[in-house]
């Protein structure tokens, strides 16, 4: 007996154990060659479920899966090489020193530099090498790179590292991104054409790398045209803290998808309040707006943020208004990309936030149990008609005579309470921001669902970065001045009051998809929301607000004054406040929210979205029940 048991098939349990083993030793195996790679002992390495990252000599990686696969192997050790290779060949004081103040031209510059670390790095190593493009390979067909039909669909940053990668390495780009990338090469011109063939004969030399990547900026005019490459670093760094000086708040944050966290800490340091800009001359205004001219024209150029102009002060432009609404779009998330890719976002949605699943979902039912005690059930007796009164049915046995009794229950305030959800889908929540906001509003709909309370969720950003059609009308018409507003709206919808939870649940997938996040245009937004809520037939009616930044669309502010768009969102704000008939609460990632609203909380890390957004609800129906 013994002996068949022992002859026969391995028993689950040690089949299990047998995969732990396996992803242990894959696990000590990275880390080994990650020092290695790297050049130092001190490195660390954790694996953690989200994206792959780099915080001074500690990296983070995905999670592995127990079963493994080849792919799934390649894939985390290209992780692991592309962030030892930066730890070795990369200088954050040179980098730093010639960062470039706009927001996309950053993009591109990070993304440059990380391909320069890993063509440097693999170039003698062709398993490194061989990792780097299948890590390559899995990102562009995740980002869905082989059904991009427009060249704009595909981000500058990444479109140029492409380019640069192929000229420094030799080697092809993956299949799925060569038809889009092809897209690009006719558009870019000879000027930077050389300057990426200048890229390869610096790339040993991050300093000269540096200077020859600020040129290239400059020819695609992401970069004030007057950048000198002999300037010294120190001078640039100072003048370009200078130029941070007078930024909106949010205007470094709203850059294009792409890699690279370092740059999103950099750019939560670089906030300022808007200001008013400074009166200027005639002739100066002339030659802005020839200046102007050459970035104007329209979304498919590959061009950056617009150079802003000096408006004069006077009472015309306190009036908020918009050049023309005949591009905005509000529509609803499925209507965005088809079943199938909204699926694959949602799984990858679901697969990134394994770990705050559990954390949430407990605030989740802690939330749900404090309503549902709120919501006590309180009856009508003795009524001629409703629900039989079992409880004084001995009356009847005791006495024929008597009549039957029936109970009603009472109507409650709570149950009548509509919740909206207002998600910023600007390019600053990209990453950790965007997927944690998706799931909270996931897990809040269903929650708040569980307790007769209706919930909508809706997303706000733009159609194009650089204006759209709307600044290409704007030209058209001889660009008259005070345009007002000047891109394109997209306000989308996650879910409807009125939707179930379990028919919208993928659609808040949609907003890891690559490009949707641009532009934030929060007044225009707010007033959406309100007016959706107004039309609501709910005598309770929550607005939860939730964003990183002030409002900042660089077409507009290129042509109206600097603090233009925070303007009208605060006198929205006012307005909504003012007249009480909605409930305005909003939640500051990384950016001071309390200085707009009333009533609103600031926090410094996406992770705590959760718990604040369960804690401030709570405090509404609890603060509601207080005042009944």
């Amino acid at each position: 007996m013994s002996g068949s048991r022992h002859n026969g098939p391995p028993s689950k349990d040690g089949g299990v154990q047998d995969a732990a083993n396996r992803v242990d030793e894959f696990k000590k195996a990275t880390s080994s060659v990650f020092r290695s790679i790297a050049g130092t002992a001190e490195a660390q390495v954790a694996f953690q479920p989200g994206p792959s990252a780099l915080v001074g000599r500690r990296a983070r990686l995905p999670m592995p899966t127990r079963a493994l696969p080849p792919a799934e192997m390649a894939k985390l050790r290209g992780a692991a090489d592309s962030l030892a290779l930066r730890l070795r060949h990369h200088d954050e004081v040179v980098h730093q020193s010639r960062l470039p103040t706009q927001p996309e031209a950053r993009e591109v510059y990070d993304a440059l530099e990380q391909m320069r670390v890993e063509s440097v790095g693999s170039r003698h190593m062709a398993g490194v090498a061989a990792n780097l493009h299948a890590r390559l390979s899995d990102e562009c067909e995740t980002a869905g790179c082989d059904r991009m039909t427009k060249r704009d669909q595909l981000p500058l940053s990444r479109a140029l590292s492409l380019l640069a990668r192929e000229k420094m390495t030799g080697e092809v780009s993956p299949a799925s991104v060569r038809h889009v990338l092809d897209l690009w090469r006719p558009q870019l011109g000879p000027a930077v054409q050389d300057a990426l063939a200048d890229l390869v004969l610096h790339q040993d030399d991050q300093t000269a790398f540096a200077r020859v990547t600020r040129r290239l900026l400059s020819t695609l005019d992401l970069e004030p045209s007057s950048f000198d490459e002999s300037q010294p670093d120190s001078q640039e760094l100072e003048e370009g803290e200078d130029e941070d000086q007078g930024e909106q708040s949010g205007a470094q944050d709203n850059a294009p998808d792409g890699e690279g966290e370092s740059r999103k800490e950099q750019d939560s340091m670089l906030g300022a309040s808007p200001q008013e800009l400074e009166e200027t001359d005639s002739r100066e205004e002339t030659a802005d707006i020839g200046s102007d001219e050459a970035a104007g024209d329209g979304e498919d150029s590959p061009g950056g943020p617009q150079q802003r102009r000096d408006i004069q002060d006077d009472p015309n432009n306190t009036v908020y208004r918009a050049f023309t609404q005949a591009y905005d779009e509000e529509v609803a998330a499925e209507d965005l990309c088809d079943s199938d890719e909204l699926t694959r976002l949602r799984q990858m949605l679901d697969q990134q936030l394994q770990h705050l699943q559990g954390v949430v979902s407990k605030l989740a039912n802690r939330l749900q149990r404090r309503l549902l005690a709120q919501q006590t059930r309180s009856w009508t007796f003795d009524l001629e008609d409703g629900l039989l009164d079992v409880s004084r049915l001995a009356r009847v046995v005791a006495n024929p005579t008597v009549p039957l009794s029936y109970k009603r229950e009472r109507e409650t305030e709570f149950r009548d309470t509509v919740v909206t959800l207002l998600l910023d889908n600007s390019g600053s929540m990209r990453g950790r921001p965007i997927t944690v906001a998706a799931m909270c509003g996931d897990i809040l709909a269903r929650t708040l669902e569980r307790c007769a309370v209706k919930v909508e969720v809706l997303g706000f950003t733009t159609r194009a970065w650089k204006g759209g059609q709307s600044r290409e009308a704007w030209v058209a018409a001889g660009k008259p001045r005070l345009p007002g507003r000047l891109n394109d709206l997209r306000h989308i919808i996650y879910k409807a009051a009125d939707t179930p939870w379990r028919r919208a649940r993928r659609n808040l997938g949609l907003m890891l998809r690559e490009g949707l996040l641009k532009e934030n245009i929060d007044g225009e937004a707010l007033q959406w929301a309100y007016r959706r809520l107004l039309a609501r037939p709910e005598h309770r009616r929550i607005l939860m607000v939730i964003s990183d930044g002030a409002p900042v669309d660089d077409s507009t502010l290129s042509v109206n004054p600097g603090n233009y768009l925070e303007r009208h969102l605060r006198d929205v704000i006012r307005e909504i406040e003012g007249r009480n008939a909605v409930e305005l609460v909003a939640i500051g990632i990384g950016h001071d929210v309390t200085r707009y609203y009333r009533r609103a909380v600031t926090i410094v890390d996406a992770e705590e979205l959760g718990g604040t957004m369960m804690r401030k609800l709570s405090e509404l129906f609890e603060e509601n029940t207080r005042r009944g």
